[in-house]
């Protein structure tokens, strides 16, 4: 294997948090931001790019660091190395709440593909690097555009998905329709596309948005029941009409005319 063999045990409910366990001179790959704490024996390292073992020297990292760069990610990685003796444990929180989940590539044909914002963690091996979408379509209405993530190699990686996860494993020319902020990850085989709306009515009044995302199979999906888009919507909504002084009001944002 060319990943590093790494243990692991997901911890929460609603906020949850992996703990990395690393045997001596084991490392993982972590998304800035995403560490929670570590043992002391644990040495943490600043790189360019996602820290995989490729060719090309100072090229190469180069290389992988643009990647990051066009995915609006950070240019640096952090990787999390055992120094120690004995086997030590790093823990990574996901950033908002929802579901951590833990992807063997391995068994996935050695190639996840997931939202931008998705990836949290993964053994150091792997690579994290970019996923052009080929079909227009996707690239204008997908909401991620033309650019995803991509997870290669054959360890384990982590990624993060908001309120609660869905499995579907789709048979072949199975097609499953979802909202296009909630797809999470998906296998390499899986056919992503972009379907509009049929109906002028529903197209403009029936609040869902204007397009589908179409996955065709085979392949499985991971899906999410809150995107964090829609989550943020939900916040500055509620801050623009004055929060919690609305709520339980049968007036709603009218009581705000007679607080003066």
């Amino acid at each position: 294997m060319s990943a590093h063999e790494i243990d692991y045990r997901i911890l929460g409910e609603e906020m949850q948090c992996v703990e990395i366990q690393l045997d001596s001179g084991e490392s993982v790959v972590a998304e800035a931001g995403s560490f929670m704490m570590m043992d002391q024996d644990i040495h943490m390292e600043t790189v360019f790019g996602d820290g995989a073992n490729r060719g090309g020297g100072m090229v190469g990292k180069l290389m992988g660091a643009g990647k990051r760069l066009i995915t609006g990610e950070s240019l640096f990685m952090t990787i999390f190395t055992n120094e120690g003796r004995g086997r030590q444990n790093v823990m990574f929180a996901a950033p908002y709440p929802g579901k951590i989940i833990p992807l063997d590539l391995a068994q996935y044909g050695g190639k996840i593909v997931c939202q931008k914002d998705a990836f949290l963690c993964s053994a150091k091996g792997n690579s994290i690097g970019i996923e052009f979408q080929r079909k227009l379509g996707v690239g204008f209405f997908g909401g991620e555009g033309f650019i995803m993530q991509k997870i290669e190699g054959d360890g384990l990686a982590f990624v993060h998905s908001g309120g609660l996860v869905l499995e579907r494993t789709l048979a072949p020319g199975e097609v499953l329709r979802l909202d296009t902020g909630c797809l999470v990850a998906m296998t390499a085989g899986v056919d992503y596309d972009i379907e509009f709306v049929k109906g002028v009515k529903t197209a403009i009044f029936g609040g869902e948005g204007l397009f589908f995302a179409t996955l065709r199979g085979p392949g499985k999906v991971w899906v999410q029941s809150l995107p964090f888009s829609r989550l943020a919507d939900r916040v500055m909504s509620a801050a623009r009409s004055g929060g919690s002084k609305e709520e339980g009001s049968i007036l709603g944002g009218l009581g705000n005319l007679f607080e003066r």
